[in-house]
């Protein structure tokens, strides 16, 4: 089934992200990309800090090396910055970076403890999140895809999300290369656009997440109906339910409710994500 694309959620989130960071940039050491739609560029100031993290998640990224090595990803749009080439920037730099916002929540020291946070993703107490983590899918003929994964937390892999145009578009037949494709996807139900199947990364993480029996989770703005859809979409095609219930959809505002209040207040002025109350009970 061919669905739509949906660009009128992803330009309206880019342009709320970066009218917010223009506007608190003037306090950050920072630069902007030329163009109709601005991004801001942070770098880390004479201080110490870096505009495009919560203070306390940032020194818990540099105190952690493992953590801190996430922060030299190449930003591929150097180009677009005048003097590009006078220094290196890093993909997390940038306002609108998923792995930022990623890292700002799970770095922080008290996410991880909270009971309410841990219960919302299904983690034990305990568990340390790691990022950018190569995991083992295998491919026909005794090959492996080691397909990179935003976050793992314990069983828990995720896909995070933010202003991202879309989850990436495949061939079939690469797709087949994987070696329980078939097995775990009813093809006939997976979506399409221009004959390509949608949502290559999902179908790749649910596909890790099946083979490593892992629990799969993709983190996304509740202002992007569109990705929302394209999970969903995938999901029906999943043929097990006990692998379906392995799956799940969390938005940013649902884990904005249970961090604690200054990193809820950061979230809702950088990004606008606003806390999203639970359902009780």
């Amino acid at each position: 089934m061919d669905l739509p694309t949906y660009p009128r959620h992803t330009s309206a989130l880019r342009r709320e992200i970066s009218s917010r960071n223009l506007a608190r940039a003037a306090d950050h050491a920072h630069e902007t990309t030329y163009g109709a739609l601005p991004s801001v560029v942070y770098s880390e100031d004479e201080r110490g800090d870096h505009g495009n993290f919560f203070p306390a998640s940032y020194r818990r990224i540099l105190a952690k090396p493992a953590w801190a090595a996430r922060l030299n990803k190449t930003y591929t749009a150097s180009s677009r910055i005048v003097r590009g080439h006078e220094r290196e920037r890093a993909e997390l730099d940038c306002a609108n970076s998923s792995d930022a916002l990623l890292m700002n929540i799970f770095c922080h020291p008290g996410t991880l403890k909270s009971q309410r946070v841990r219960c919302l993703l299904g983690v034990e107490q305990g568990a340390t999140p790691e990022f950018g983590v190569r995991t083992r899918t295998p491919l026909r003929g005794g090959y492996d895809d080691r397909t990179e994964v935003d976050m793992r937390c314990g069983n828990l892999l995720v896909e995070a999300k933010l202003n991202e145009s879309d989850f990436q578009t495949a061939r079939e037949d690469l797709l087949a290369r994987y070696e329980n494709f078939a097995d775990v996807f009813d093809c006939h139900r997976l979506a399409r656009t221009r004959g390509q199947l949608r949502s290559y990364q999902l179908l790749r993480g649910v596909l890790t997440a099946e083979h490593s029996d892992s629990r799969f989770a993709v983190f996304c703005d509740a202002r992007r109906p569109d990705l929302c859809e394209d999970w969903f979409a995938v999901l029906c095609a999943v043929r097990c339910s006990h692998l379906r219930s392995r799956m799940v959809l969390v938005t940013w505002q649902e884990i904005a409710v249970c961090v604690a209040r200054p990193l809820q207040t950061f979230l809702a002025t950088k990004y606008g994500i606003n806390a999203m109350p639970l359902p009780r009970g």
